[in-house]
């Protein structure tokens, strides 16, 4: 990419965000065009099912600023409806259209809904954006009745708290024997025990077998022969791709974005991929492409695509983070790191601690309010998987002017990732050892 050139970012959330400050901060000064369906500008997304749900921000305090100038030209509420990548063209409703020198596609993810769920009830919602909250906000206001949610993940078990804290009985839904249980046996039951020491209800092992909508309430029988009556239905039982506008673009669709190891696309030779919707072969790992549906990921995967896009498919780097996450439930933290959904056994590896293993290597680990030990096991995993070496020596890249992911880009609760301790008391080496941006 050139002086000239325009680089069209398709995707307002984090991974589009940040790919567009990484083309500034590499010193692009082509035209940035970033569209987006939603209305708003990129924003916290973590927050919609805790801080904004219950009120204690505001949606303007969700904004997720940019720490530079980026010029670019913002095209909100706007839904790309097809990608032509022979003539490079994104095509825009109402026969618009937007050609491109270079394309990130950052389009993320949809929420799954339940077959049978009574979609066109407004007390039945989804919750993945600003808007969803908002709605699910309002629905709460026009009853005082138990809330149901749907789903034993994070954003379910996330939501029962958010309720607990409001004051509200909730009552959390999940065909697994536990909630967070694909996290190992010790979290799973920590988690059961926070939700009963706060009187949040768990009908696990089971399923909605009906629904019923009235006037005030809707009514949902369980599998297990349970009735519950709800004021509002949250569900959160997993995502989807956002991918339909690439259908027919001649990119690899296969549950995301299928990708090279670099974030380029595969079938074109001029779009990368970058957030909850490329499926990359993380070579830390292995070979085997995958999504990775984390924010840290947004983060790392939106400056890793603009950088592959900036130097090229001859000379781009692989992208080889360490996966984590983390979440605050109750007043308890979870943290994971590395791949915990590929190990086939578990070990605790200390108090509180569990580990993954998959052929006789530790793969992930997953700490349950656990910062300190989760630091010393992000190290030790970050040691256990590194980066592997090229094969053959790469072509000379160009120099970049970069500057290294620091404080100044990550978000107040992005930094505190890793540490008990304020964030200013922990220097950023020390506290994320694997973010390894080339520096110039």
């Amino acid at each position: 990419m050139s002086d000239g050139d325009r680089i069209v970012i398709v995707g307002a959330g984090v991974a589009g965000l940040r790919s567009a400050e990484r083309l500034r901060e590499l010193g692009f000064d082509g035209e940035i065009v970033l569209v987006g369906d939603e209305p708003r500008k990129p924003y916290h997304r973590p927050m919609v099912s805790k801080e904004l749900i219950t009120g204690g921000v505001k949606p303007v305090a969700a904004s997720l600023e940019p720490y530079l100038d980026l010029d670019v030209h913002w095209r909100l509420g706007t839904r790309a409806t097809w990608l032509d990548t022979k003539e490079r063209t994104v095509h825009l409703p109402g026969g618009e259209s937007l050609w491109y020198d270079g394309l990130i596609v950052a389009t993320g993810v949809h929420p799954r809904h339940l077959p049978g769920s009574p979609r066109h009830d407004p007390r039945v919602r989804v919750l993945r954006t600003v808007e969803d909250s908002l709605a699910v906000r309002r629905a709460l206001g026009n009853s005082n009745k138990s809330v149901v949610v749907i789903g034993s993940g994070l954003i379910g078990n996330e939501f029962a708290a958010s309720m607990r804290y409001m004051g509200r009985d909730v009552t959390l839904i999940g065909h697994a024997k536990a909630p967070l249980h694909r996290f190992g046996e010790r979290i799973a039951s920590a988690l059961t025990k926070e939700h009963q020491h706060h009187r949040a209800k768990l009908a696990m092992n089971t399923e909605v077998r009906n629904w019923i909508s009235t006037k005030e309430t809707v009514g949902l029988h369980l599998t297990n022969n349970q009735f519950l009556v709800a004021s509002c239905v949250v569900l959160s039982i997993g995502s989807v791709p956002a991918v339909d506008w690439l259908r027919g673009s001649e990119l690899t669709i296969d549950d995301g974005v299928l990708c090279e190891s670099t974030l380029f696309a595969v079938g074109a030779e001029d779009v990368v991929v970058a957030g909850d919707v490329a499926k990359w072969p993380n070579l830390r790992i292995d070979e085997t492409p995958r999504r990775v549906e984390h924010w840290m990921n947004g983060v790392e995967s939106g400056r890793a695509a603009a950088e592959s896009l900036m130097l090229g498919r001859g000379n781009a780097r692989p992208y080889t983070p360490l996966p984590r996450a983390w979440s605050s439930l109750y007043d308890a933290r979870l943290q994971t790191v590395g791949m915990p959904s590929l190990g086939k056994d578990t070990i605790e590896l200390s108090d509180g601690v569990t580990g993954f293993v998959r052929d006789g290597r530790l793969i992930g680990a997953a700490g349950w309010d656990r910062p300190k030990a989760m630091i010393h096991w992000t190290a030790e995993l970050d040691r256990r998987l590194p980066v592997p070496e090229p094969v053959s020596p790469a072509p000379a890249a160009p120099s970049f002017a970069a500057t290294p992911i620091g404080e100044d880009i990550l978000a107040p609760f992005e930094r505190d990732f890793l540490s008990e301790t304020p964030t200013e008391a922990v220097p950023a080496p020390e506290r994320m050892p694997w973010a390894r941006v080339p520096a110039g």
